[in-house]
């Protein structure tokens, strides 16, 4: 499997990792971008999905697996974090469609790019796709999945993590405003479609998140489903042999067996 280094940006952390299928199916390929989660810090990077990346590139799926400005680095925190995951979005035109060999860029379905968020992932991957308005100059978001994803960051009234505090560089109470406009659940209606997916199991972001966004987001006038997966918690998202995953293939339509 062919695994290619592209930056999108400047910055050492404005690059992803482009994975191609070893032989793609016939028919339409499908591209996959993945927003890894790990609280928006330098903790975690884009590695944490590298398994599930080349999972997806094995049934098939052209992956650009993307990394970001996080918390801890030169440039790291809001906006400009959300910021880069736009700026990785908008490279499927450029460096990403030029880096595909020609017979399968030209079998890329452009039209129905699928975004995969998990954890803080889910909230940048939802967030700016809704900002992109879902589109690019080309490429066009048909689906987002935000798997056990934080939806809401004002959830509960509760204090803010110290984690979500840090990105942000202040509290709820002291700038709620910016905690609106960077909460998923408070965008308007994009034209993409959401599937959030849930352990019932998880401790550290609960599902009453995912099923209040839904709720919320599709009283809005936005495509929104809800799947949840039981016995599951949060970390299972990053593993290929969960169920979790196994939700996430099946949403996208991929073959739940390796076919090569």
């Amino acid at each position: 499997m062919k695994r290619i280094k592209i930056a999108y940006g400047e910055r050492n952390s404005q690059f992803g990792h482009l994975y191609l299928p070893p032989a793609p199916a016939d028919g339409p390929v499908p591209l996959i971008v993945l927003v890894h989660g790990g609280y928006w810090s330098t903790e975690f990077a884009l590695t944490i999905e590298s398994a599930i990346a080349r999972d997806l590139a094995d049934r098939g799926a052209v992956v650009w697996n993307i990394e970001y400005r996080r918390v801890g680095e030169d440039g790291g925190g809001w906006p400009r974090t959300g910021n880069d995951v736009i700026a990785a979005l908008s490279a499927l035109d450029g460096p990403v469609r030029h880096s595909l060999p020609e017979d399968i860029a030209g079998r890329v379905a452009w039209s129905e790019v699928s975004v995969i968020g998990h954890s803080a992932g889910g909230q940048l991957a939802v967030w700016a796709v809704s900002r992109l308005g879902a589109k690019t100059k080309r490429a066009a978001v048909g689906t987002v999945i935000a798997q056990a994803a934080a939806l809401d960051l004002c959830f509960g009234d509760r204090p803010a993590r110290p984690s979500l505090r840090a990105l942000m560089g202040a509290s709820i109470a002291q700038a709620p405003q910016l905690y609106a406009d960077a909460s998923p659940v408070d965008q308007p209606p994009f034209p993409a479609h959401v599937v959030a997916i849930h352990g019932d199991l998880d401790t550290s972001l609960p599902v009453e998140i995912s099923q209040d966004y839904v709720r919320r987001a599709s009283a809005a006038g936005q495509s929104a489903e809800l799947i949840i997966v039981t016995g599951e918690g949060h970390d299972v998202f990053v593993d290929p042999r969960s169920r979790g995953h196994l939700e996430t293939v099946r949403v996208l339509g991929l073959p739940r067996r390796t076919k090569y």
